[in-house]
């Protein structure tokens, strides 16, 4: 059981579980779902907790990642539902994130705090797996289900939206969608050698972008068939067993120093 999915709950529309294992961390317990698919057993993780009980801000990411690990997964897709910061990235549309930029405070953002004398440091040159972004790509287009390849993810603090001026902050610094989850998630599986990948759902435009109150979008409405077909591609790739962490180098991307 070395695959796992985090996102919301539109997994169960796709296929029913087959378990509820609560798992125990020194962060936390962590309740997550295994389905089975076509023979394979996948993690299914709430990010926001059973119900979508909690906010982004107070996200216990480390327990999450923790017990993701404590599980034997190697490797996450991630789903993220964002806002776009590009104008030609639409509502309804998936977006196949390659970077990120983080605006976040006051979240704990690793697993590496100097508590045991250690001092670690994650390389981020690749952050979201090269080798799952590929191949969640080619899966995509066997299926023909449009993604827009490479996009760079701002993640807000929330739990409020962003202004119209910081929205144009964003979009002058390159960032492509906006979200308030992604990181630490990202960082954090890195850090434990998991390979990470995560796709955008686009809900809405950035404040501003259009005339319209982001308090009124119909956020599942508008993504819902987007998160359908990336499940499936997701579902797919899995159970087609074609994954090795020889292929990139997630799992050796943490850098100690010496104490000499």
């Amino acid at each position: 059981m070395d695959k796992a999915i985090i996102g919301g709950t539109g997994v169960y529309s796709v296929y029913e579980v087959k378990e509820i294992r609560n798992v125990q961390t020194k962060y936390g317990s962590v309740e997550v779902n295994i389905i089975d698919v076509e023979g394979e057993e996948i993690v299914f993780l709430s990010r926001h907790g059973k119900g979508h009980t909690t906010p982004p801000h107070s996200v216990n990411y480390r327990a999450n990642m923790m017990a993701l690990k404590n599980l034997g997964v190697k490797y996450i897709y991630g789903l993220v539902t964002s806002g776009s910061l590009d104008p030609n990235v639409r509502e309804g549309s998936a977006v196949l994130i390659d970077d990120f930029i983080d605006f976040t405070v006051s979240r704990p953002q690793t697993f590496y705090d100097g508590d045991d004398n250690r001092v670690i440091h994650t390389d981020m040159y690749d952050p979201y797996c090269s080798n799952m972004r590929k191949v969640f790509m080619e899966q995509a287009k066997e299926n023909k289900i449009d993604i827009v390849d490479n996009g760079v993810y701002v993640c807000f603090r929330g739990p409020r939206f962003e202004t119209k001026s910081e929205i144009k902050m964003f979009r002058m610094l390159g960032g492509t969608l906006i979200g308030m989850t992604n990181v630490p998630e990202v960082v954090m599986a890195k850090e434990l050698g998991m390979c990470y990948s995560a796709i955008g759902l686009i809900s809405n435009m950035g404040c501003g972008m259009k005339e319209e109150y982001v308090s009124e979008v119909d956020f599942s409405g508008v993504i819902k068939q987007a998160k359908e077909d990336v499940l499936k591609t997701i579902f797919k790739v899995f159970t087609k067993k074609n994954l090795d962490q020889n292929n990139c180098g997630c799992n050796s991307a943490t850098i100690e120093i010496s104490k000499h």
